[in-house]
């Protein structure tokens, strides 16, 4: 079995498209993955812009992402992209993982309207929400944001934030660490002992100043 990790980047469907937006609210505009083989190693990367069918990229989601509409404008529509995607994975013998439920429940939505004889139910029952695997072992009952759980492992963020191959690839090296108990709880330990009640007092930022503007999403 092969190991799948997406990232999604979406921009809003215009209010103007009323009935797209019964389906989905948003839709992709780039997808960026990474494949890992059986031992967790990555082995290859997927990387595309989708250009949007109901609604020009707006001034935030540039701001956010660094996407522009220039940057989409030869680039496939979702149906193609999202083929492309499946076509790079090859398999249906793999794992599929995000950094939260949000990319999944993009795909649901936007492949029901665009890809309604795609097998999307399929495709979520082999996917795995890390976000909540890595908040439940670490005893976290809120959810961390991407960028917070790489500082709190003590790395630096590898790539630019909210590119969508720099996600994934970030996403990708926390679930490594999760196959390896020993090695996680080593290198979690400070941030686990931080959460226990009685050590509450004491703040986040002081033992990790990459933490310091700690929002929990």
């Amino acid at each position: 079995m092969i190991h799948i990790v997406i990232d999604l980047e979406m921009n809003p469907v215009s209010k103007a498209f009323k009935d797209v937006r019964k389906f989905t609210t948003d839709e992709v505009i780039e997808i960026g993955a990474v494949k890992l083989d059986e031992n967790y190693k990555q082995v290859s990367e997927f990387q595309c812009y989708v250009k949007p069918e109901h609604g020009a990229i707006t001034k935030h989601i540039t701001t956010l992402t660094g996407i522009t509409q220039a940057t989409v404008a030869d680039k496939p529509t979702f149906a193609r992209a999202f083929q492309n995607f499946m076509d790079w994975i090859g398999t249906w013998d793999f794992q599929l993982y995000s950094w939260s439920n949000s990319d999944m429940n993009q795909l649901k939505a936007e492949c029901t309207y665009k890809l309604p004889l795609f097998d999307i139910k399929r495709l979520e029952r082999q996917w795995r929400d890390l976000q909540k695997a890595f908040d439940e072992r670490i005893g976290l009952h809120s959810s961390l944001a991407l960028k917070h759980a790489v500082g709190a492992m003590n790395r630096d963020f590898e790539g630019t934030q909210h590119t969508a191959l720099a996600d994934a690839a970030n996403t990708a090296a926390i679930l490594a660490l999760l196959q390896d108990n020993d090695e996680f709880f080593r290198v979690m330990q400070p941030v686990i002992d931080l959460l226990k009640p009685q050590k509450l007092s004491q703040s986040i930022g002081d033992l990790f100043p990459e933490l310091s503007n700690l929002k929990l999403e």
